[in-house]
């Protein structure tokens, strides 16, 4: 395994405010996990903060685009310097959000180097565009499509790279049953594991099928995104939208493991977890305990 190097990123700029004059609280995502003790557990390194823009939506209306995309460019080409400058190393980064749109950051930064893979492990897809909806406008719900090249040029052709990933070398894991995004995401070509499929085959299964195909064709490697809402409610509440019927800590676990054991993967990301809704601490505990175990830690 690479050394892993832990890198803070607290972005919460692609998320609507939870209430008027209220930020979202995912900023504080990463603090919280650090407190569990995470840079010990994982003998990792310490890699610092990459610290956000200031939130400000402004005058922003619907319609607009996408809220704060000034701020969303500049965050990701200087997050993404910090994810390649470790990869190009031979590190191992584990990025702490922050909402979903983290990772074009990490996207951006991998198409630098060459041809990646993602495999992302989220309730949802976060594949909204003009193409499936009447309006965008918050980066996190709309971040895949965006690194695939769909949707406004400021965010999605950055440096001249779009699209960042191909819509073939994304593999979806963990949205719910009867998402009715499915069709459009299966019609594309990107691979889409439910919870049903991931409970009836086992996540180790689903990982080693899964694993077949990032390893091959063509690809350099793959980075892993892990949303905190793809757990089940009852055990992951703190997540600004928890839908019911997700995956269980036991059945996200094994294939988590088994992505991040491959030697192909690069690196991770994990977001949406906040632990303003969470003031007892044992959602963000239970998030620490299920990372450290995947990567066979203590």
């Amino acid at each position: 395994m690479k050394k892993i190097v832990l890198v803070d990123a607290p972005s919460n700029l692609g998320l609507r405010p939870p209430a008027p004059g209220v930020v979202p609280g995912c900023y504080k995502l990463a603090g919280a996990l650090r407190e569990q003790d995470l840079l010990r557990r994982l003998d990792a390194e310490e890699g610092g903060v990459v610290v956000p823009p200031r939130y400000d939506r402004g005058g922003w209306r619907e319609g607009d685009g996408v809220f704060n995309a000034a701020a969303l460019a500049t965050y990701t080409r200087k997050l993404a310097d910090r994810i390649e400058r470790h990869v190009r190393a031979g590190r191992f980064p584990v990025v702490l959000g922050g909402d979903c749109s983290i990772q074009l950051g990490a996207s951006l930064a991998l198409r630098r180097i060459g041809r990646y893979g993602l495999a992302a492990v989220d309730a949802s897809a976060d594949f909204r565009h003009l193409g499936n909806a009447p309006h965008v406008g918050a980066a996190a719900g709309e971040e895949l499509a965006l690194a695939t090249g769909r949707g406004q040029r400021d965010l999605t052709d950055l440096e001249g790279l779009r699209p960042y990933l191909r819509d073939g070398d994304v593999h979806l894991f963990g949205i719910r049953d009867g998402d009715e995004d499915r069709a459009e995401l299966t019609a594309l070509g990107l691979s889409v594991s439910t919870v049903g499929e991931i409970r009836e085959d086992g996540g180790n299964e689903i990982a080693a099928t899964t694993l077949a195909t990032l390893s091959t064709g063509g690809l350099d490697g793959f980075w892993v995104h892990l949303d905190a809402d793809v757990l089940d409610p009852s055990v992951m509440p703190a997540v600004d939208s928890p839908d019911p019927d997700g995956l269980l800590p036991h059945e996200l676990r094994p294939l988590l493991a088994g992505l991040l054991a491959s030697e192909h993967c690069v690196g991770l990301n994990v977001t949406i977890y906040d632990p303003d809704l969470d003031p007892e601490g044992t959602a963000g505990a239970l998030l620490a305990d299920l990372l450290v175990t995947a990567f066979g830690a203590h």
